[in-house]
């Protein structure tokens, strides 16, 4: 066993170290991040791997002031949504028969912002609307803002439970553990199999769904001084603090990803890891292969492992 790695009490490896390796599961395929480039892998209808491959150049590195905290982790994260949404509509098109219309550049965004809206409306306004309509904290402004809190986490819990159950999810949620197993092997300095890919946990501390639960407990200390607004600036400061709370979360996960091998660390850790087990699953070696075709697209054109410590900011979220 490399040095790198660890085996956990249910056989599983986990890696040691961490890479400026990022991705995200998608349709039937897996996109993958390094600082230089991003690449979609998707297994297509005729069992064919199709791979797409896009040159990336971060607005972190052009301008200092973004690269400022909080404010780098704010930018890095919408940076990061935007090549999501892009390896989203790569993969769904590429399962189209030959002779299907392609969804238009309009159709896409307007999912897109209606989206964003819904998961805007779904985890920041209806919290702080529930909260309001309650009466909670009418005398402590610190009690409101905890009652919203919990009110946030528990539509967020119920949101994954729910999505976990959906069959039509549960090969996006293989690709999912696919891209997770896949980093884990690249960070453990072992060579890019399924075989060996298959030995690591599914659960990355870089998750983005460990991101959403931070997201969710600093949105408290976020709000609290605020206390109970009225309710038309309590909705407005909710959106306006999304990209503090975004930015703050996004320094914390980067924060525990450098010292995954820590005590302290797996500790904080634990609750976001056992939440992912919600939204990954045990992937087959044919989906694990999608993933690495779409790492090594990525280091065929980067070394990592040779990136300035500057230039790695902005790929620490691995989903």
């Amino acid at each position: 066993m490399p040095a790198q790695a660890e085996a956990q009490a249910d056989g599983t490896l986990v890696a040691q170290k961490d890479a400026p390796i990022g991705g995200q599961a998608v349709l039937e395929g897996v996109m993958m991040r390094g600082v230089s480039t991003w690449a979609v892998a998707v297994r297509r209808q005729d069992d064919s791997i199709a791979i797409e491959s896009f040159p990336l150049t971060s607005v972190l590195k052009k301008h200092r002031l973004l690269r400022l905290p909080v404010i780098r982790g704010a930018v890095a994260l919408f940076e990061s949504l935007g090549i999501g949404f892009k390896a989203l509509g790569i993969a769904a098109n590429a399962q189209l028969d030959e002779g299907e219309k392609e969804l238009s550049g309009k159709a896409w965004t307007g999912t897109i912002v209606l989206a964003m809206a819904l998961s805007i409306g779904l985890f920041f306004l209806l919290p702080a609307a529930l909260a309001n309509i309650s009466g909670a904290g009418e005398d402590n402004g610190i009690v409101f803002v905890v009652v919203e809190k919990v009110i946030r986490i528990a539509i967020f819990l119920g949101y994954l439970y729910l999505i976990s159950r959906m069959k039509d999810l549960q090969r996006v949620f293989q690709y999912h553990g696919a891209e997770h197993k896949t980093i884990s092997t690249y960070e453990a300095g072992l060579e890019l199999t399924p075989e060996n890919a298959q030995r690591f946990s599914r659960l990355h501390p870089r998750c983005g769904t460990s991101f959403l639960l931070i997201v969710m407990i600093v949105a408290i200390f976020v709000f609290a001084p605020f206390g109970k607004l009225d309710w038309h600036w309590l909705l407005i400061s909710r959106v306006v603090g999304i990209p503090i709370v975004a930015g703050l979360a996004f320094d914390a996960i980067k924060w525990f990803g450098r010292n995954r091998a820590r005590r302290w660390a797996r500790v904080l850790m634990w609750p976001g890891l056992q939440l992912q087990r919600l939204t990954t699953r045990e992937p087959d070696l044919a989906q694990l292969a999608v993933a690495i075709a779409a790492l090594e697209t990525v280091l065929a054109v980067e070394t990592p492992e040779s990136v300035a410590e500057a230039d790695k900011i902005g790929i620490e979220v691995a989903a």
